[in-house]
C-alpha cells in the first residue's frame, strides 16, 4: 500500500535527516517506527504527509509510493484527498473550537453531510468521553481528551492510513493502554491501515503486527513485531530488559557499555 523506496532528505539544502530509508506499511497492517530523539522518525512521516514542506526539507532522491502512485512531490492537501492523515506530536488544535466543531474540521476536503454526521456519530462511538465533553472547549482539555480529539478529527477524514506521530506522548500507562486498544479496534473495524511512530517501544510493539529501529536517519533493523520483541537489543536499547541487572559487582555495572550489534 505505502513503500519507501530508499528516500533522503535533506533542510534548508544543508542538514541531512534522513539516509536512505525504505520502509512498507501492507494494506490493514499495523507498522511501528522505533527510535531515539533525533533519529528521523517525524521527519519520515511528514515526508510521507507532505508537510515536509512547509518545513523548507524536501525529498531529495528515492520515491514515495501509495497504491503504485508516486506522492512524494504532492502538496499535504493532495496527500490527505488520497486518504492519508497525519496526526501530529504535541496535538495541535483550534483550541478555541469546542470538540464538535473541532471534529467536523477533519472533514473539510468532503462534501458529504450525511456522510459526516454519521462519522461524527462513529467518533463518538470509539471516544464515549467526547460525547460528554463535545461543547467544551478544546483548550482546557487534558491530554488524553486531546490526544482523542486530534485522533478523532484524523478519523473524520475517512483515511486509508493513518500515521500517528508519539500518540502515549506525556500520557498515564493506563490512558496509553486505552489509546492504543482503540487504534487497534480502528485498525480492525474500520480497515485503517496504522504507521505509529513511538518511544515506547513495549506497547508499540504489542499493538503492531511489524517493526522498523531507526537511528541516525537510517532504518537500522526491522522484522515482525514478536521477533523485534525478542531480540536482545531491542531488550536492552529499548525495553529496559538489559542482563547488565543480573551482575553483581558495581565496578562491572558502571563500565558496562555493550555496543550495539548494528554499529559493529
Amino acid at each position: 500500500m505505502l513503500k519507501l523506496n530508499n528516500i533522503e532528505v535533506i533542510y534548508l539544502n544543508v542538514i541531512l535527516v534522513l539516509k536512505g530509508v525504505s520502509l512498507e506499511v501492507p494494506d490493514g497492517g499495523i507498522v511501528t517506527l522505533l527510535g531515539g530523539n533525533g533519529a528521523g522518525k517525524t521527519t519520515t512521516l511528514k515526508a510521507i504527509s507532505g508537510l515536509l514542506y512547509t518545513e523548507e526539507g524536501d525529498v531529495t532522491d528515492g520515491s514515495i509510493e501509495w497504491d503504485g502512485q508516486r506522492i512524494d512531490r504532492m502538496n499535504p492537501e493532495d496527500v490527505v484527498k488520497l486518504g492519508i492523515v497525519q496526526v501530529m506530536e504535541g496535538r495541535p488544535m483550534f483550541e478555541h473550537l469546542h470538540v464538535d466543531e473541532e471534529l467536523k474540521v477533519g472533514a473539510y476536503t468532503r462534501g458529504d453531510a450525511a456522510g459526516v454526521r454519521r462519522d461524527l456519530d462513529m467518533v463518538y462511538d470509539y471516544f464515549p468521553k467526547l460525547k460528554d465533553l463535545r461543547h467544551a472547549t478544546t483548550g482546557y482539555l487534558s491530554g488524553g481528551e486531546r490526544q482523542m480529539v486530534v485522533m478523532g478529527r484524523a478519523l473524520m477524514a475517512r483515511p486509508k492510513l493513518m500515521l500517528l506521530d508519539e500518540p502515549s506522548l506525556g500520557l498515564s500507562p493506563i490512558l496509553v493502554r486505552e489509546i492504543f486498544d482503540i487504534v487497534k479496534r480502528i485498525n480492525t473495524e474500520e480497515k485503517t491501515s496504522i504507521l505509529v511512530v513511538e518511544q515506547n517501544a513495549r506497547a508499540a510493539l504489542e499493538l503492531a503486527n511489524y517493526g522498523y529501529v531507526m537511528e541516525n536517519g537510517r532504518v537500522v533493523m526491522d522484522g515482525p513485531a514478536e521477533k523485534l520483541r525478542d531480540n536482545e537489543d531491542i531488550k536492552e536499547f529499548y525495553l529496559g530488559l538489559s542482563k547488565v541487572g543480573q551482575r553483581r559487582s558495581y565496578r562491572e555495572v558502571k563500565h558496562y557499555k555493550r555496543r550495539k550489534r548494528w554499529l559493529a
